[in-house]
């Protein structure tokens, strides 16, 4: 199954953009006649059949949609500092986009060693494994911001959590987790969160959290909470 990114679709007929149109051409091979699946990002999955090819450009006219496909009962929210090595957020956000996720922020914390992020490029890599794993869904990827600004715009969040390495009273996802509600994890840098952080977030209404014995590298830690939290909601 071929599957093509395209958020603006509507109508029977679309063109893919260049990227996609060379894709479909000069890797993929495809010809008049084949068919193709287009998947918009906010549900829709639709099956086409190539129309026209040009240069730069491939047509299709769609034979069928499906929307809201592969809608799932809860939303996940994992913020996290984005690493020194970026090639290990970009690696994490692959994973979670494949397992399921719906939304990511880059949060700059005190101990954060990165403190900006190509957020294009960030988005290529989610849109590439929306199409690899066949989602409907794109995931949305916010840009940088402060940890102080992030955790005060979210009062109206009831499942909202920090998981720190500090020797502090913590629960679990599987003890404190409501399924089929917005979810929020906050994920720190390489250093962990600092110990006034982590009290401005429990004053902010957010619960501690600890994901296991080990201490784990931030990308691991961060993939670890959203397969807990996808596993609790099914």
């Amino acid at each position: 199954m071929h599957v093509f990114y395209t958020p603006e679709i509507e109508g029977n007929t679309y063109v893919l953009n260049e990227q996609e149109s060379k894709h479909c051409t000069q890797v993929l091979r495809m010809n008049l006649g084949d068919v193709l699946t287009l998947v918009d990002g906010k549900g829709g999955f639709y099956t086409a059949e190539i129309s026209n090819i040009t240069k730069k450009q491939v047509a299709v006219n769609v034979l069928s949609k499906i929307g809201e496909y592969g809608k799932r009962p809860f939303y996940l929210h994992i913020a996290l500092a984005p690493t020194k090595n970026i090639e290990r957020t970009e690696w994490f956000l692959e994973k979670a986009t494949e397992i399921g996720i719906d939304q990511v922020s880059m949060i700059i914390c005190d101990r954060s060693e990165r403190k900006a992020v190509k957020i294009e490029r960030l988005e290529k890599v989610i849109t590439s494994a929306v199409k690899q794993s066949i989602k409907a869904y794109h995931p949305i990827i916010e840009d940088s911001i402060s940890f102080l600004k992030f955790i005060k715009q979210y009062d109206h969040i009831k499942c909202k959590y920090i998981a720190h390495c500090l020797d502090q009273p913590k629960t679990t996802l599987k003890e404190s987790l409501t399924p089929s509600e917005t979810c929020l994890i906050l994920i720190g840098p390489e250093g962990d969160f600092t110990p006034n952080e982590i009290q401005l977030a429990l004053d902010n209404g957010f619960k501690a959290i600890s994901l296991g014995e080990s201490r784990l590298r931030t990308e691991t830690a961060a993939l670890a909470a959203c397969f807990e939290a996808n596993y609790l909601n099914h």
